[in-house]
This record gives C-alpha cells, sequence and structure tokens, in this order.
C-alpha cells in the first residue's frame, strides 16, 4: 500500500491498497544492456509485467499533476512512522513491492540498476532505511495527543505482516517452513543466504536483520474462503449471524461430508494472475466435475487446492534452496480451521502445527521490539522465550499417499496444459 506525500508529509491522494489490480499500458521497455540481457533470459515479458504492476508508474502516468507534487513516496509503513515520530524512515522489513529496491543487499538500489528504469521514480523521493530491531524515532508530543502513547517513546523497526508471522511462528531455521492462511497465502523459510525461488522474484527482507525471507504466494489465498462464502454460504451466513458465531466455523462441517480427494474435483486457485510462476496469464481452474459434486466438494477442493499449490512451492524452495523442509508452522485466520489443518498436515506429508496465537504477526513484532531493547540478548532466545506450539495435526499416511498422486498425476500437470488456453482468453476478453 504506498502514498504519495507533499513538502508538508500530508496525502496527496488516497493511497493504493496492495490488492489493487489496475495496470499502466504503452510503457516504454527497459532498454539498453539491461533489455538485451533479459531478452536473452527470456524475462522481457515478466519485466514488462513489474512494470505495468508497478503503482508509481500509473500515477505517474495517469495522475501528473499529483506526481509533480509529490515530495516523498512511502509504504504505509513509512507514512504511519512518519506520523508517529514526525521522520521520513522506514524499516528494511517492510519493503516489499515494486520500489526500486535491491533485495540483496537491503538496501535501495545502486544508480546503474534496471529498476531506476522500470520505475518512474527519483532517489530523493524515498526514505530513509533501518534494520528491523532498530530505532526509529521516539513517539513526538502531537502524537501522543492524539493517541494516547506516551511522548517520547522509542518505537522500534520491525517488519511486513508476513515477515513477522514467521518469527511469531517459530520459524528461525530454513527447514521450519511458515504456511500463512491470510488474504493471500504463503509458504516461507527463512535462509542467511540469497536465494530466488523463482528466477528475478527476489526474497524478501526478513524480521530478522540481514536474512531473507524466502515467500511462493498464492494472491488470492483465503480470500477464496470469504468469496466462497458470500457466493454459496447463504445457509451458513444465516446460522452463524443467528449462533453469533463466524460462517467460517460452520465450513469445517462441510469438509467433514466430503471425503479427501473431493471425489475427484481439483482446483487450481489462481482466482488472481502472478508474475512468473504463476504468470500473468493465470486464472483459477476446477476440474473432475460429476453428479456427486456439491457446494461442499467445491469447498473442499478450494481448501485441497490451495494446499497443493503452497506444496508446490515448497518444492520448489526447496529445490532453489537445496535444504528440505521437514517441519510446518501455520498462522494467520485460515489456521483456526481443524479441517484445513488436517487437510495441510496430509498434503504435505508433515505434522502441522500452529502457535498458540493465530495473529502471530503482531508476536512477531513484539519478538523485534523484545530484542532492539535488549529483553533478550538475540532472537533465538526470545523466539524460545516468547513462542510456543499450540496444536499439532499429524498426516495419515494412506490419505497422504492418495493425495501425492493427486498432486504429482493432476494438480501440477494442469497449469502447463491450461496456460496456452489461458493465454487465448487473456487475448479474446483483453
Amino acid at each position: 500500500t504506498v502514498i504519495n506525500l507533499d513538502k508538508e508529509h500530508q496525502p496527496l491522494r488516497p493511497a493504493i491498497v496492495w490488492l489493487d489490480q489496475r495496470r499502466t499500458k504503452n510503457l516504454k521497455p527497459v532498454g539498453g544492456l539491461w533489455g538485451l540481457l533479459f531478452k536473452l533470459a527470456g524475462m522481457k515479458d515478466t519485466v514488462r509485467y513489474l512494470q505495468a504492476e508497478a503503482e508509481i508508474n500509473w500515477i505517474k502516468t495517469h495522475q501528473p499533476e499529483i506526481w509533480g507534487r509529490t515530495d516523498k513516496y512511502v509504504y504505509l509503513s513509512g507514512y504511519l512512522t512518519n506520523k508517529l515520530v514526525g521522520k521520513v524512515i522506514d524499516s528494511i522489513g517492510c519493503q516489499v513491492g515494486y520500489f526500486p529496491f535491491d533485495y540483496k543487499k537491503q538496501d535501495w538500489a545502486k544508480a546503474s540498476d534496471w529498476k531506476w528504469d522500470a520505475v518512474m521514480v527519483e532517489r530523493d523521493m524515498l526514505c530513509e532505511l533501518v534494520k528491523p530491531t532498530e530505532l526509529l524515532g521516539t513517539i513526538t508530543k502531537e502524537a501522543a495527543d492524539a493517541t494516547g502513547i506516551p511522548e517520547g517513546l522509542p518505537l522500534i523497526a520491525t517488519a511486513a505482516d508476513k515477515a513477522t508471522e514467521v518469527i511469531g511462528a517459530g520459524c528461525l531455521e530454513p527447514h521450519i517452513g511458515c504456511l500463512s492462511y491470510g488474504t493471500t497465502a504463503t509458504i516461507n523459510t527463512t535462509h542467511k543466504k540469497y536465494v530466488e525461488v523463482i528466477p528475478l522474484i527476489p526474497p524478501y527482507p526478513a524480521a530478522v536483520p540481514g536474512a531473507y525471507s524466502l515467500e511462493v504466494q498464492i494472491y488470492r489465498g483465503f480470500w477464496m474462503v470469504s468469496w466462497f462464502k458470500d457466493e454459496f454460504g447463504q445457509v451458513e451466513k444465516r446460522e452463524a449471524e443467528r449462533l453469533g458465531i463466524e460462517a467460517e466455523v460452520l465450513f469445517d462441517k462441510l469438509l467433514e461430508t466430503v471425503p479427501p480427494g473431493a471425489e475427484g474435483l481439483v482446483l487450481q486457485p489462481y482466482w488472481s494472475p502472478g508474475l512468473k510462476i504463476p504468470g500473468p496469464e493465470a486464472k483459477g481452474a476446477v476440474i473432475g466435475f460429476g453428479d456427486v459434486h456439491s457446494r461442499a466438494h467445491f469447498y473442499r477442493a478450494i481448501i485441497e487446492g490451495l494446499a497443493y499449490a503452497l506444496r508446490e512451492g515448497a518444492d520448489r524452495t526447496e529445490k532453489r534452496s537445496h535444504i528440505p523442509i521437514t517441519d510446518l508452522r501455520v498462522a494467520g485466520g485460515g489456521s483456526q480451521s481443524p479441517g484445513a489443518m488436517q487437510i495441510s498436515a496430509d498434503i504435505f506429508g508433515l505434522p502441522v502445527s500452529r502457535p498458540h496465537v493465530y495473529e502471530a504477526s503482531g508476536l512477531g513484532a513484539a519478538i523485534d521490539v523484545a530484542v532492539g531493547l535488549n529483553l533478550h540478548p538475540d532472537f533465538r532466545t526470545a523466539v524460545n522465550e516468547m513462542t510456543r506450539l499450540g496444536d499439532t495435526f499429524d498426516p495419515d499416511h494412506k490419505r497422504h499417499e492418495m493425495y501425492t498422486e493427486l498432486f504429482e498425476k493432476v494438480y501440477k500437470r494442469m497449469y502447463k496444459q491450461l496456460k496456452p488456453l489461458y493465454n487465448d482468453i487473456r487475448e479474446i476478453i483483453a
């Protein structure tokens, strides 16, 4: 989520939120030696898509008067930090998006980097950066009066929500995968070495200074549960309102009525396209429909499809990092579903644990603060002292064998087989 600020650091326009899908057409492609290298590497379309997605380019193209008055261009985290401490400053751990940021060095890109050609922003429009655990500033009197936070209280840098969620779930080592079952579903692992799981798609800064969070994301992850609720869950919505509970609690009963594998219904959860894998042409798909299938089957296929996609991401992470994932933690709202947890264990074939709090992002931020204020000497101590496992779900090996067969023989082949059709749809319905 990005915000344009004027010289008084006031917003010039409504923020563009991270889920926004607007794109900029007819941009000048990255040229010169970089352009040639991308062409030779088969990455030209990926870079072009990145340019089209960058909010900077849309604002500069369609709202030049706003861009002309822009003094600073920041993420939401930078804006809120400015409101609290009176400085245009942000955490390295929050740099996730279409900015000219060097993810390997974890600093703004050098002047010769291709990213400055891809996104049309000037260096002096960007904020100062500090590492997670470092001091951003202290709460100003104005912020104290507005919020009730004590004046002079130190504000410590943390990281983006997924990065803090990873350490809040206790995933400090690269063999521990963190499944995030939020609006966007992801699998993350923490590494000290820079590894691109997908070429040209960098790992994001971890909440641990100098470390990397390898991430594979399903853009419309457990958002699909909300979509299902709105489109097909009217019965559960009414019943949940009567009982005073969330409708999602009742969806687990739907899972229980359908056998593993959803009687042959297999779903590819690309309700929104990706950047490379999947690519910008990707669409959602469901195959295997028959007269036995109901909305309960469809719901189970959604949960299984998300787990298949994340398992594919885990396989790719293991291949690129050469480190097997042997333990799994699950955080986010979706982790509150016992059915989703068991499906995850069965599809991955690993014990799957959820932390004692499902909102692990806040806990991870607190861990950064604890280390930054020397309340704990290091991250390992802080994680050991501040986190613990809740429930653990063990895989059923027979179900795992069945899921693996569906995963290998059906799910993994779907995208490659359907990609030409997705391209045709994109061309026809452009």
